[in-house]
């Protein structure tokens, strides 16, 4: 599993979800189910502290589990629309809920050993 903390361009759905992104000049669509939970920050490290009383957003952090297809530059596809030998990647993104930005935090098969 890599680690990042890189920001990416999200477009969401009405309902928040995310559907697709760019990272590093390429397109993806997201081709299953979000997952989306909290965590915790670690604001006790960190120098500037959370005011008393603050609300959403300030001592968790908003992820998203998701699964991408690239977008094909050109028109090849292969079985149900999918580009061709295309396997999907799963990444964990961050929104920071004041601002609206996106964060891509950890991709999980990039790393992963192929066997032929």
């Amino acid at each position: 599993m890599g680690m990042f903390s890189e920001s990416v361009d999200v477009v969401c759905s009405a309902a928040g979800q995310p559907e697709s992104l760019v990272w590093a000049g390429r397109s993806y669509t997201v081709c299953a189910e979000p997952v989306r939970w909290y965590e915790r920050r670690q604001w006790w490290a960190e120098d500037s502290r959370a005011p008393l009383g603050s609300g959403p957003g300030v001592v968790d952090h908003e992820i998203w589990r998701i699964q991408v297809l690239p977008v094909p530059l050109a028109p090849r596809p292969g079985p149900a629309g999918e580009p061709a030998g295309a396997e999907p990647l799963t990444l964990d993104l961050s929104r920071h809920i004041r601002s609206g930005r996106w964060r891509l935090l950890r991709i999980h098969d990039a790393l992963r050993p192929r066997t032929a």
